[in-house]
């Protein structure tokens, strides 16, 4: 390899990609292909650095495995950074061993970070976590180390853990600070913001607030019974029952919370959790089944008993924790609060949903002016700006496993 690659990639790895392009810019050979496309994808042109990477990896060949390898995980971080869920996973393992049979230890690393990133944001937090627990980030450059402890702190913040997601976040800064590159450095600011924004608000007896994440978490190590309507799940005594699959029981079980102490009359229930109007006897009797279910479901954690007028959820203290801003939709905009562009196939794998139905949804996000798109076809990509002042975390999907 010559000097003028050898140049370009430490200005790549310092997070310089305009000093890199003055040496390669002009070079039509793999190598500096490859860099080009590197430097492309820091500069936020991922349209030019994936077809750069495509034609660096052709050109490369299967004489040159290591090389080409390296060329696939850079692919496979312009994919995740375009939001291309779908990007075989199995190129990424396969490059990955590759780099890993030439002792190529560092960007084996980095392939394996992209792997726990994409499984991060689909939701598939234990996963992640038991790829990220392989990993030793003690020998890696700082900026590896500073992806480490922001993939740690992500992984905590999603199982809202906020004081180990804290000391990670502490980490990243320095090693951030140690590798001197500015986007890393923002990006740990930024996931700090996380920690300091509303994440929810918190309803009990007959008063409401907002939250913050560290305040949750609090909340959920208490002995208060917790209706969680961020994820569809009642907490209590170490406790968490899962609600996701029974939308009747959950809304059953938000609407006894929200009067708790109080009672909720047959009319409200069946009208909130059935969307009637009380007309006939045959609605209280699916009430009185429904609520039977509740009832049992929530043994050990609660009591629902009858009253005079409906029924009552009976427990020694009881909060309803409800999203920062009640909508439809909210999941989906959590999702693209993130800044990058998503495509509508990227969207309903993370939230486990089908692609038309996600379709639909963005159209109509998309007549209010909330979302907007860029694109035509396979190619067509959404995104919105955050939303300011609140944290996204707790709408953000997680496997149901992980209540």
């Amino acid at each position: 390899m010559d000097s003028l690659i050898n140049a370009a990639g430490r200005a790549l790895a310092a997070g310089d990609p305009l000093a890199a392009l003055k040496l390669v810019a002009l070079r039509e050979d793999p190598p500096a292909l490859a860099l080009r496309g590197i430097a492309m994808a820091q500069l936020g042109d991922l349209t030019r650095a994936k077809a750069l990477l495509q034609r660096a990896v052709k050109a490369f060949g299967a004489n040159e495995p290591l090389s080409r390898a390296r060329c696939v995980v850079a692919e496979a971080e312009v994919a995740l950074a375009t939001r291309d869920l779908g990007w075989p996973v199995k190129a990424l393992e396969a490059a990955r061993r590759v780099l890993l049979d030439h002792a190529d230890h560092l960007n084996a690393s980095h392939a394996r970070y992209l792997q726990i990133r994409r499984l991060l944001l689909i939701g598939r937090l234990d996963e992640a976590q038991a790829l990220l627990v392989e990993l030793d980030p003690a020998p890696l450059a700082p900026a590896l180390r500073a992806v480490h402890e922001l993939l740690t702190a992500g992984v905590a913040l999603r199982q809202v853990q906020t004081h180990t997601a804290r000391a990670a976040l502490v980490r990243a800064a320095l090693a951030a600070q140690q590798a001197g590159i500015p986007a890393l450095t923002a990006e740990v600011e930024h996931a700090g913001q996380v920690l300091e924004a509303p994440a929810a608000r918190l309803s009990r007896g007959g008063q409401s607030q907002p939250v913050k994440l560290e305040q949750v978490q609090a909340l959920f190590a208490s002995s208060t019974l917790v209706v969680d309507a961020c994820r569809y799940s009642v907490r209590g005594a170490g406790m968490t029952l899962a609600l996701a699959t029974r939308p009747v029981l959950f809304s059953l079980a938000r609407m006894l919370a929200q009067a708790w102490p109080e009672d909720v009359s047959r009319e409200a229930l069946i009208g909130g959790a059935f969307r009637l109007k009380l007309s006939d006897e045959s609605h209280r009797a699916r009430l009185r089944v429904e609520i039977g279910r509740l009832r049992s479901a929530l043994q050990p954690l609660a009591r629902i008993v009858a009253t005079a007028r409906g029924f009552a959820l009976v427990a020694a203290d009881v909060a309803l924790l409800t999203l920062p801003v009640e909508d439809k939709h909210a999941a989906l905009l959590a999702l693209l609060a993130d800044g990058e562009a998503w495509s509508s196939s990227a969207l309903a794998l993370a939230l486990g949903s089908s692609q038309r139905q996600v379709q639909r949804a963005l159209e109509s996000l998309a007549t209010t002016e909330r979302v907007q798109s860029f694109g035509v076809g396979r190619a067509r990509r959404w995104t919105t700006p955050p939303v300011p002042g609140f944290a996204t975390i707790l709408l953000l999907p997680v496997s149901l496993g992980n209540g």
